[in-house]
């Protein structure tokens, strides 16, 4: 089995997490991993991606095909749809629905979320206001986490709560607690949302 991912987002949301967490929980069950450099994460506000390779076989490149990618996951709805010629036909695109506004022709969200709703794989979560609702504003990137968990399939979920507590420890346990109920409430709408 494999599972190729497209992480995207903005600068500052919290990409690098979510990749780390994803590396630990598959390293931990035992996958091969691959990872390309993560771009963008130099300035805050600009956008970035990163190729996530997980295989039960070994895996030769770390570079997704376009037309290959299993799953984007993304943190804002626009980098979403930057990376939509990599997906696959039977691919899903996860994403974050608030807007990152930060150049001037930013389109109207009523348009990104039409141009979303036409996948046939997609499911799209308000994740800023789901992260503030479990008392974690700054865990959104965590509550995607947990709503690509539900289509991932390569990686137990179990796995991810490990990685989030290996990951997160050294801050100190609320913020580990604040974490798992993130993802765990991400994992929990993307069972209601997903077609």
């Amino acid at each position: 089995m494999k599972k190729d991912i497209i992480l995207s987002g903005v600068g500052g949301q919290g990409i690098l997490s979510i990749a780390t967490v994803t590396g630990w929980a598959a390293l931990d069950q035992g996958l091969y991993l691959k990872q390309a450099e993560v771009h963008g994460m130099s300035q805050r506000g600009g956008d970035v991606q990163s190729n996530l390779r997980l295989s039960t076989e070994p895996i030769f490149s770390d570079l997704i095909p376009r037309g290959e990618c299993d799953i984007v996951i993304s943190l804002e709805p626009m980098e979403a749809l930057r990376y939509l010629p990599w997906l696959s036909k039977t691919g899903w695109m996860v994403t974050n629905t608030t807007p990152f506004v930060n150049i001037p022709n930013y389109p109207e969200t009523g348009e990104l979320m039409a141009e979303l709703a036409k996948l046939p794989n997609v499911i799209t979560l308000d994740c800023d206001s789901i992260a503030r609702d479990c008392g974690s504003p700054r865990s959104a990137n965590m509550v995607l986490l947990g709503a690509s968990a539900g289509v991932m399939e390569i990686i137990e979920p179990d796995k991810f709560r490990e990685g989030i507590v290996s990951v997160f420890s050294r801050k100190g346990d609320a913020i580990v607690a604040a974490n798992i109920a993130a993802f765990n409430a991400g994992l929990e709408q993307s069972k209601m949302i997903k077609r």
